[in-house]
C-alpha cells in the first residue's frame, strides 16, 4: 500500500466517511478509490487530488512516513481549526486560547 493511499484511508476513516459515500462525493467509483488507497493505481487526476486535499485537509507528501500518526492528526486539526475560524471566529479563538494555555501548562511542568 502506498504512503499516499495509507494516509488517504486513515484520514477518510478518522473523518467517518465510508468508502462508497466518499467515492460518490469525489465523483469517482468506489473501486477507483479503493485502488488509490491500496496502491493498485498510482494515477490520479489533479481535480480529484485537489478535492481530496480540500475535503480531508491532506497535505500530500510521498516522502512522509504514514506511521507518524500524530503529524497527520495535527495537520487535520489545523485544517479543521482554519475552517472553524472562517465560519465561527469566536469558537476558534476559544479553542486556540485553550490549547495555548494547556500547552503552557505542560511546558512549565
Amino acid at each position: 500500500m502506498s504512503t499516499f493511499g495509507q494516509q488517504l484511508r486513515q484520514i477518510r476513516q478518522q473523518k467517518g466517511f465510508g468508502l462508497n459515500e466518499f467515492a460518490k462525493d469525489l465523483g469517482v467509483s468506489p473501486a477507483y478509490l479503493s485502488n488509490l488507497e491500496t496502491g493498485k493505481t498510482q494515477t490520479i487526476q489533479l481535480e480529484i487530488l485537489s478535492r481530496l486535499q480540500n475535503e480531508l485537509h491532506m497535505i500530500v507528501d510521498e516522502d512522509e512516513p504514514v506511521s507518524d500518526h500524530a503529524a497527520l492528526r495535527v495537520e487535520r486539526i489545523s485544517g479543521m481549526l482554519q475552517d472553524l475560524y472562517h465560519s465561527n471566529q469566536p469558537a476558534a479563538e476559544y479553542l486556540m486560547v485553550m490549547m495555548e494555555q494547556g500547552m503552557e501548562l505542560f511546558e512549565d511542568g
